[in-house]
């Protein structure tokens, strides 16, 4: 597909004699280019061209001259978002890994086939209708695993600790993709909710969790936004229903022409309007996490901490071409309720406008520092600025990892270690909480998950693991808690321990409290 935009970008600059190609005046004579184009590269090209592959990449290069969020989706591609944002698809239930050429159970969604029947955490898949699974690419194990809601699948399971594998014959159904990853309390009054997207179901997981929350006691709430690159935009607004009210105007869209103006409210009542809030964000939140964020700050509703936040503030909406495929074009931009546009330049090129938005550091990040940026003003009039993203009202930058942290994340070293480990040493707890309060990974025991990486060709870099030490027992340890009992919950709730956003998110809510009138 790169050689082809290549191809296309050299087409576009050809100088064709003035009298046979003279620039077109209409559609129509850019089209009849384009065309003629096509027709040489069929009849002359050194090879037989495939004409599907040279009309994609014609759609790709003409929409990459527009923005970097203007883009062509396949087929293929548009079928798997389209089930992402439904909420749901068809399956057994269970989130995976491809470890050592073998399908590994992370943990089986709770509710679903796989759950009901018992598959836990850590178990192997070695056969699928009586098929080995050794070697599998995990498109297969999707095209396996999922089919219609009331069709049968066999599958064969080792089991760490048991010597005799485990037959299971699992009925499909619908599985549910949750956008609220997590929610529990922090502590007896602090509530916590982590939510990794806006799909159609958002709104209603985000009530169920709410109502959850508070009947537990929660009198605040933490709202995790990082890593949450958006989603729908009406779910956003929803969510911000929850605890805005007023008929307040919480986002409005602009595009070309001068009547394109919409503004999204609030209601007149909120259910957690006087709930004390903090949004937590990063640089991986985008769109409709910014949304979110941009209202809150703007509407003087709570406090944004973290970190700078990605800066996208374009709006596309998606056309059909009749074939599956999908073109997504930016028809608006959208407006925090103080008039900011979120969007970052995107004119040095897509990879720059990536790459700059990644940074670790916000420092590192090539924006203008906040005392240059255009400046606005919230309900209660405190400044806030524009141009780049959400600036949080409290920075606290994550404790970043170094490249070896990071390669034993990327590698699952910490799952596939706790896992051996699980398997040959029983649960000492018999509850989480004394296992959260009270165990930590002996140093014996990290120190054979880092030769389980160097056997994995992981190199061991003494001075990053020094660095690093604090994350990778608490890495180790929130995998044992999620084998042990089976639940992704108490993976995240250990994770929290050591979160020095969170912990100094819990430092600040009568900050929150203050610029919120509580």
């Amino acid at each position: 597909m790169g050689s082809l935009i290549i191809i296309l970008a050299f087409i576009a600059g050809m100088k064709f004699t003035e009298n046979l190609w003279a620039a077109g005046r209409n559609i129509y004579d850019q089209v009849n280019r384009l065309a003629f184009v096509m027709q040489l590269v069929r009849d002359q090209y050194v090879e037989e061209p495939d004409m599907n592959a040279l009309v994609d990449g014609a759609i790709v290069g003409m929409l990459a001259e527009l923005d970097p969020h203007s883009v062509y989706i396949s087929a293929d591609d548009q079928k798997q978002i389209a089930e992402q944002f439904a909420g749901e698809f068809e399956g057994i239930g269970i989130s995976f890994a491809i470890q050592d050429n073998a399908i590994v159970v992370i943990s089986p969604i709770p509710g679903t086939p796989a759950d009901r029947l018992g598959l836990r955490s850590g178990d192997r898949i070695i056969k699928i209708n009586n098929v080995s699974t050794y070697g599998i690419t995990n498109d297969e194990v999707f095209k396996k695993l999922r089919g219609p809601k009331g069709s049968e699948v066999d599958i064969t399971v080792h089991r760490p600790g048991l010597q005799e594998t485990l037959e299971f014959t699992l009925t499909r159904d619908k599985i549910p993709i949750h956008s609220v990853e997590t929610h529990y309390m922090l502590n007896e009054n602090t509530g916590y909710i982590l939510l990794n997207q806006f799909t159609s179901n958002t709104t209603a997981e985000m009530r169920e969790a709410l109502d959850a929350l508070f009947n537990r006691g929660m009198t605040q709430l933490l709202f995790d936004l990082r890593g949450n690159s958006g989603g729908y935009l009406k779910q956003a607004v929803q969510v911000l229903s929850e605890f805005i009210d007023g008929e307040r105007r919480l986002v409005y869209t602009l595009g070309r022409r001068a009547d394109s103006e919409r503004s999204f409210y609030s209601p007149i009542e909120a259910p957690f309007k006087d709930l004390p809030l903090i949004v937590l964000v990063s640089n991986g939140s985008a769109s409709a996490s910014e949304i979110v964020a941009g209202a809150i700050q703007d509407l003087d509703r709570g406090l944004v901490v973290g970190s700078n936040t990605f800066g996208k503030g374009l709006v596309q909406q998606a056309f059909q071409l009749g074939d599956g495929s999908v073109v997504r074009i930016t028809t608006d931009r959208y407006y925090t309720p103080s008039g900011r546009l979120i969007q970052r330049p995107y004119d040095e090129g897509l990879a720059e406008y990536l790459t700059d938005a990644y940074q670790q550091n916000d420092e590192d990040r090539a924006e203008e520092p906040d005392s240059l940026k255009e400046v606005f003003h919230t309900e209660k009039g405190r400044e806030v600025y524009g141009g780049g993203g959400i600036t949080p009202d409290v920075k606290v930058p994550p404790d970043y990892l170094t490249g070896y942290g990071a390669r034993l994340r990327n590698g699952r070293i910490f799952f596939e270690y706790a896992n051996q480990y699980c398997s040959e040493h029983s649960n000492q707890y018999d509850s989480f909480e004394k296992f959260l309060y009270n165990y930590e990974p002996s140093k014996e025991m990290i120190d054979d998950m880092v030769e389980l990486a160097v056997q994995r060709e992981i190199e061991f870099d003494e001075e990053a693991f020094e660095k690093d030490y604090d994350y990778i027992t608490s890495a180790v340890k929130s995998e044992m808690a999620q084998i042990y009992w089976n639940n992704r919950t108490y993976f995240y709730r250990v994770r929290a321990q050591r979160d020095n956003q969170i912990e100094e998110a819990l430092t600040l809510f009568e900050q929150a409290k203050e610029i919120a009138g509580l």
